[in-house]
């Protein structure tokens, strides 16, 4: 198939892809061709920067020529293994070299296939641990709004983005919602550190209005994607385990965004000094080379689910993919390439460096609030004339990220805010490329806003 038919609408308008209005889309496609270290090209030649990693997801970088290799070595013995029946040396090795960088004892591990279903075994696993050990009316979750946890039913039920799941209402019972830790924009109208962590504290209330005795489990994310790179105060997620841990909740962090070097530790669990229970692993787990996922669980609530046949205390449930074989072999190189590069620390240092760049647009009177740790870095906009948000119609986050991907930066944009998360691999050199498509891209919005 030439361009010309890849790319026509005729022949795009039998696909759906993530998220999109596809009669949008198809009027000026982005059909990428090729990819090597932090860049991209489409099919007409044009080269990208990937700020995203794709998305969230390639942390060692494009055309890793270590993962491929390992995936070719595998496909030449064995592509898949009978999970009903069996393991396979892959999956043995990458379970016994994750329980070496999980925080503490989150030494049991189960190897899915992507970041919905790690979401959906956490959340299941934690009702079933509870009627395993003698709490069988703990099943509801608590999850947070503007949090995002997949894209299947139990995962969206613990999602609290409007956009993401009001389509498909009503969502399953059990789920409640309380307020992220957005301090720019307080729900409860206070400011850290008067507030005390507020946010936090109302979770035990809503804990003490439905009975603790009901409750399995709460879900977050460590720093919150869609919200804006929603970054916690350092006492907020301390405040949290501790309240799970008074009222027997489980604590499950969906790590599948800062998970494996993202934030400048190999989780986010490690960037904020608290472990939960249950830890929600993919998409920087392969690097993007093949679907790989995980959960990580402490070894006390193993013990639950560890007997004989007749016990019938196994962890009921299981995806066809999880613990494949190429897919583990992927995952062992990727975590090999992060440690033995300390790609951690390198996302440490070019993060500190991409925030200030950052810094410096304050000068135009544009930035409301950076956030973010590590390599995951998010900037808010204000009207430089009001102080506060640009007019929703505006839509100057959207406006900015779509101008820097027509001069060649992928970011992730909203209405209000840009995220910046480049490989793990990105050098100062490609940052100062990054930002300046940026500033042009700002100036050129900021320009055609003000008329």
């Amino acid at each position: 198939m030439n361009i010309d038919q890849m790319t026509s609408p005729e022949t795009l308008r039998h696909m759906v892809l993530d998220l999109r209005q596809m009669q949008t889309f198809i009027e000026d496609p982005l059909v990428i061709e090729k990819s090597d270290g932090v860049w991209y090209e489409d099919v007409h030649g044009r080269r990208i920067l990937d700020g995203l990693s794709g998305i969230f997801v390639v942390t060692v970088g494009h055309n890793n020529r270590r993962v491929i290799e390992a995936m070719k070595k595998q496909l030449d013995t064995m592509a898949f293994a009978p999970p009903l029946h069996a393991t396979n040396p892959r999956a043995i090795e990458l379970v016994e070299k994750l329980t070496t960088v999980t925080p503490e004892d989150l030494n049991i591990i189960k190897l899915l296939s992507g970041g919905s279903e790690a979401t959906e075994a956490a959340m299941k696993l934690a009702r079933q641990y509870h009627k395993q050990t003698g709490n069988p009316n703990k099943y509801k979750v608590i999850a947070r709004y503007q949090g995002y946890h997949g894209a299947t039913m139990g995962a969206l039920s613990a999602t609290g983005t409007r956009r993401r799941k009001t389509m498909f209402e009503p969502v399953l019972p059990g789920f409640m919602h309380v307020h992220p830790p957005l301090c720019y924009h307080c729900p409860y109208e206070k400011s850290y550190p008067d507030c005390d962590v507020f946010c936090a504290r109302t979770i035990e209330h809503l804990i003490e209005s439905e009975g603790a005795e009901t409750i399995a489990a709460l879900i977050l994310e460590p720093i919150g994607n869609t919200g804006g790179v929603i970054t916690p105060p350092p006492e907020y997620l301390p405040k949290v385990r501790d309240i799970c841990s008074r009222h027997n909740i489980l604590l499950i962090f969906d790590e599948i965004i800062t998970g494996f070097g993202r934030t400048g530790q190999m989780f986010a669990a490690h960037t904020f000094e608290t472990t939960p229970d249950i830890m929600c692993m993919g998409k920087g787990m392969s690097s993007g080379y093949i679907p790989l996922a995980g959960i990580a669980f402490r070894e006390s609530i193993g013990e639950a689910f560890f007997g004989r046949d007749e016990d019938e205390v196994e962890f009921s449930h299981g995806h066809t993919y999880g613990g494949n074989p190429v897919a583990a072999a992927a995952g062992l190189a990727c975590l090999s390439e992060i440690l033995e590069r300390d790609l951690c620390g390198r996302a440490r240092e070019m993060g500190a460096y991409l925030r200030e760049h950052l810094e410096t647009l304050k000068g135009l009177g544009i930035v409301g609030e950076i956030r973010g740790k590590g390599l995951l870095v998010g900037i808010e906009f204000k009207d430089p004339e009001t102080g506060t948000s640009f007019d929703p119609d505006v839509k100057f986050g959207t406006q900015v990220g779509k101008t820097a991907l027509k001069k060649g930066l992928l970011t992730r944009f909203d209405p209000h805010w840009i995220a910046f998360a480049p490989p793990l691999i990105i050098t100062k050199e490609e940052i100062d490329l990054m930002m300046a498509i940026f500033l042009d891209s700002v100036t050129e919005v900021l320009k055609n806003v003000k008329g």
